[in-house]
């Protein structure tokens, strides 16, 4: 059997491709956005309640379709790492990245000795297809994508030196911590973020890196995507929810407000 390809590490640095984030934890809602038409999906293990069992769900739920999939471990852990490859994950997005040496203990923690601390699972994991993938020892890395988050001024001092890590293929800022840990609390649009975020793509550009975003609203995706940004983020499954409900719920009361002050003429 022939190594899964990976769809997502194909379509880098190519037009920008949208995705959307996932945090329901739900492999029947995660496969819905998965035929909806985004290019990619944010399996989320930081901020959403999501275990590796549940990940694996996921995964299982969104692979039939052209939706790539991507797992953001919640911390730097090895062996979380290992764990999140060996049940197929194929494009790992790391959080809090502040220093090229941090990036490159992440690269090591997604390669097999003797070029990094990948543990051998062999037959018991999904990436081999339980042992089925001919040579996945030697040739497991080529279809691997390392995304590492830089989202704090620190990263931004260090993201030349992050983007050219050899084994990281793609840096993606986080404007809503980075404006934060800069000071500028809920303004991610600040002269002095939007001057960061600048660097950060101007440096992984410049490393031959790909590089993307989280814009869920128009107007700052749009200039994301005319900067040259190559994978953005529109969209928040949690939020697109609520919003669609609030605006559902806005419209009968407002029908049925309008009702009640007709029938007092």
């Amino acid at each position: 059997m022939h190594l899964p390809k990976n769809p997502f590490k194909a379509h880098l640095n190519h037009a920008p491709r949208y995705g959307c984030w996932a945090g329901f934890a739900n492999a029947y809602a995660a496969e819905i956005l998965a035929t909806t038409g985004f290019d990619w999906l944010l399996i989320d293990g930081e901020h959403a309640p999501n275990t590796v069992p549940v990940i694996l769900n996921q995964l299982q739920a969104v692979a039939p379709y052209p939706c790539a999939p991507v797992v953001r471990a919640v911390s730097h852990d090895p062996a979380l790492i290992k764990q999140l490859l060996d049940v197929g994950a194929q494009t790992l997005m790391v959080p809090m990245v502040d220093t090229a040496e941090q990036a490159e203990a992440l690269v090591r923690a997604t390669r097999y000795p003797p070029h990094g601390i990948r543990g051998v699972g062999g037959g018991l994991t999904r990436a081999t297809r339980w042992d089925a993938v001919d040579d996945y020892l030697n040739i497991a890395h080529e279809e691997l994508c390392l995304i590492v988050q830089v989202e704090s001024p620190a990263g931004i001092e260090n993201v030349e030196a992050i983007a050219a890590v050899e084994g990281v293929d793609a840096v993606f800022v986080g404007p809503a911590d980075l404006s934060t840990s800069a000071g500028h609390i809920g303004n991610p649009n600040h002269d002095e973020v939007q001057a960061m975020i600048r660097r950060a793509l101007t440096a992984t550009k410049k490393a031959g890196k790909a590089a993307g975003i989280l814009a869920p609203v128009k107007a700052d995706a749009d200039r994301y995507a005319e900067w040259g940004f190559d994978f953005i983020a529109v969209g928040i499954d949690i939020s697109l929810l609520r919003r669609a409900a609030l605006e559902t719920v806005a419209r009968y009361r407002s029908d049925a407000s309008q009702a009640s002050s007709s029938s007092t003429y």
